[in-house]
C-alpha cells in the first residue's frame, strides 16, 4: 500500500473542458493531491482507514499535537514529548534497518562487507524487530469523511488527502519523532565524512566522530532507501474526531492496557547483552536457580533470584547502574569474565540458592547481592579502579566464597548487620569498634537499613540507600579500603 502524489485532476478532463484560470477554486483543484491506498475498517462502530505508509512516507504526512507543535493549548491532545525515549526508539529502528538490508543481500544471495554485521553486533543482534501501528486522526476531514475523495482499486480504496490534510498522531508520537532523528541521522552519515557527534544524531550509534569508511557508507545508503522504499508502519486512521475524542482516545490506548510483568519482558527479550549474558553463561552454564515470581513468604522459598533482581544486579556489575537498558555488547565483552567469577563466587556461599535461602543467609536478599556487585565493580571494571584493584577483586572473590583469611560472615545473627539499631557500648561489646569510620555520617542521610527480629535480618526497601552502606560494612569487615573522606 503506497502513498501516491498526484494532482488530482484527471488528464482527460484538462483536455476535453478548457477552464478560465479564474474559475478554478483557489486551493482545490491547483493543489497536490495525497493518494493512499487503505481498507476500510469499523472501529467499535466508527469508520477508520487501514493504511501501510513508508515510514518516510509517513514523517512527512504527520503531526503531533503537542505543545511544540500546536498553536494553542486547547488543541492538545498529548503528553510532552521524552526525547530520551524518541532516541531509543531511533536506535531501535536503525538496528530493524541495519537487519533488514543484511537480509536483503543474503537472500539475494550477495556477500556484504565484515563491518555491516559488526555494525549490527554493536547495535545489538535480536532474532526479530517491528514497530507496532500508529494511531492518527485527519482532523480536518467531517466525522467519518463524509469529505473525503475515495475511489475502488480492486480490494482496496484510494483515498484522496488535500495538502491540508494531515495525519495528527494519536497513539505513537515517540515513534515518529524516532524517525524524525533516525532521517537526520541518515542524511548526516551520507553526505558528511565523518560520524555525527552526540547531541545530532551521533547517539544512534557510537562511533562519535570517526571517519566513514566505504563499507560502511554503503550500508547507510541501503538504510536511507529501504526507510523510503520498503520498510513500512501500519496506521489506523481515525476520521474528523475533534480534540476532545483524540484525547480521550489516546487516555484509552495507553492508560486501559496491562504493563507486561518486569521478570517476563526480561525472559522474553534478547536484544539486551546483558539479558543475553544472563540466560546464556549465568542460567544455561552456571546453573543460577532463577525465577519469574517473587517469594515474599519465606517458609515457602525455594532459592530461586528472580530475573528482575538479576538484571539489577548484573546493571551495577557491568554498567554501575540501576537498569540495564542502553546496554551494549562491548560493556559486556569487557566484563564478562570478571561478572561470571563473581556469581561463581555468590554460589560457593552457603545455603545460597538452595531451599530456604532467605532464611540461612542474608545473601539470599537481593541488596546485598547489590552491594558486593558496586564493589566489583569499583575493584575491577571501573574505569577509575585503583592500581591495585586486582588484588582487591581476588580477595572480595575470597571473602565471598569464604576461601580467604578473612570472610563475609552472610549469617542473619552477624551483628554488623545490626549497627543502627545498637547502642555505642552494645556496638563495642560485639566487636564492631572501627567500623564507624567506614560508615558514612548517621546525620547525613537515611540509615534504617532493616531489622533483627530474632532469629532474621531483613534489609529495607529503599535498596538504593541501602546498598552503599552494606559495601561500607562489607569493605570493614574485609580490610578493604575505605571510601569515606574522614579526617
Amino acid at each position: 500500500m503506497n502513498a501516491q502524489v498526484g494532482t488530482g485532476i484527471p488528464k482527460k478532463d484538462i483536455k476535453s473542458k478548457p477552464v478560465s484560470l479564474a474559475s478554478i477554486p483557489k486551493g482545490k483543484m491547483g493543489s497536490m493531491k495525497v493518494e493512499i491506498n487503505s481498507f476500510l475498517g469499523c472501529n467499535l462502530g466508527y469508520r477508520t482507514l487501514i493504511a501501510c505508509l513508508p515510514l518516510a512516507k509517513f514523517k512527512e504526512l504527520s503531526l503531533v499535537a503537542n505543545r511544540e507543535q500546536t498553536d494553542s493549548a486547547d488543541q492538545v491532545a498529548q503528553r510532552p514529548l521524552d526525547s530520551n525515549h524518541a532516541r531509543k526508539l531511533a536506535v531501535y529502528i536503525l538496528k530493524g534497518l541495519v537487519a533488514a538490508v543484511i537480509q536483503v543481500e543474503k537472500e539475494r544471495g550477495l556477500s556484504y562487507p565484515a563491518i555491516w554485521d559488526e555494525i549490527y553486533e554493536k547495535l545489538g543482534k535480536q532474532p526479530y524487530t517491528g514497530l507496532q501501528p500508529i494511531v492518527v486522526n485527519i482532523r480536518e476531514c467531517a466525522p467519518d469523511a463524509a469529505d473525503l475523495t475515495v475511489m475502488s482499486n480492486g480490494g482496496c480504496m484510494i483515498v484522496q488527502l488535500e495538502q491540508t490534510h494531515k495525519l495528527w498522531v494519536i497513539d505513537g508520537q515517540h515513534r515518529r519523532r524516532a524517525m524524525e532523528l533516525l532521517f537526520e541521522f541518515l542524511e548526516e552519515v551520507r553526505m558528511k565524512p565523518t560520524y555525527p557527534k552526540r547531541g545530532t544524531g551521533g547517539g544512534l550509534f557510537s562511533a562519535d566522530g570517526a571517519i566513514i569508511r566505504h563499507a560502511e557508507r554503503q550500508l547507510w545508503e541501503s538504510c536511507y532507501s529501504y526507510a523510503h522504499q520498503d520498510a513500512t508502519i501500519a496506521v489506523e486512521i481515525h476520521l474528523g474526531l475533534n480534540v476532545d475524542q483524540e484525547r480521550q482516545l489516546f487516555h484509552d490506548l495507553n492508560q486501559l492496557g496491562k504493563k507486561i510483568d518486569a521478570n517476563l519482558a526480561l525472559r522474553f527479550d534478547t536484544s539486551n547483552p546483558i539479558n543475553t549474558f544472563t540466560t546464556d553463561v549465568l542460567i544455561n552454564k552456571l546453573g543460577m536457580n532463577v525465577s519469574d515470581a517473587e517469594t515474599k513468604d519465606w517458609s515457602k522459598d525455594e532459592g530461586a533470584i528472580t530475573r528482575k533482581d538479576l538484571a539489577s544486579v548484573n546493571a551495577r556489575l557491568f554498567l554501575n547502574r540501576n537498569s540495564i537498558n542502553g546496554a551494549t555488547a562491548e560493556d559486556v565483552r569487557a566484563g564478562s569474565e570478571k561478572v561470571f567469577r563473581f556469581w561463581e563466587a555468590v554460589k560457593k556461599i552457603p545455603h545460597f540458592g538452595m531451599p530456604l535461602a532467605r532464611q540461612k543467609t542474608v545473601a539470599a536478599q537481593p541488596v546485598v547481592l547489590r552491594a558486593l556487585a558496586k564493589l566489583v565493580y569499583d575493584f575491577a571494571l571501573s574505569k577509575r579502579r585503583p592500581d591495585n584493584g586486582d588484588e582487591l577483586f581476588e580477595k572480595l572473590l575470597a571473602g565471598i566464597n569464604q576461601t580467604g583469611i578473612e570472610k563475609i560472615d552472610f549469617s542473619h545473627s552477624n551483628p554488623m548487620w545490626q549497627y543502627y539499631q545498637l547502642s555505642p557500648e552494645e556496638r563495642i561489646a560485639k566487636g564492631l569498634a572501627g567500623l564507624e569510620a567506614y560508615l558514612p555520617s548517621e546525620e547525613t542521610g537515611n540509615r534504617d537499613i532493616g531489622g533483627y527480629q530474632e532469629p532474621y535480618f531483613r534489609f529495607g526497601a529503599k535498596s538504593n540507600d541501602i546498598f552503599p552502606i552494606i559495601g561500607d560494612m562489607i569493605r570493614w569487615q574485609l580490610g578493604l579500603p575505605n571510601r569515606q573522606k574522614k579526617s
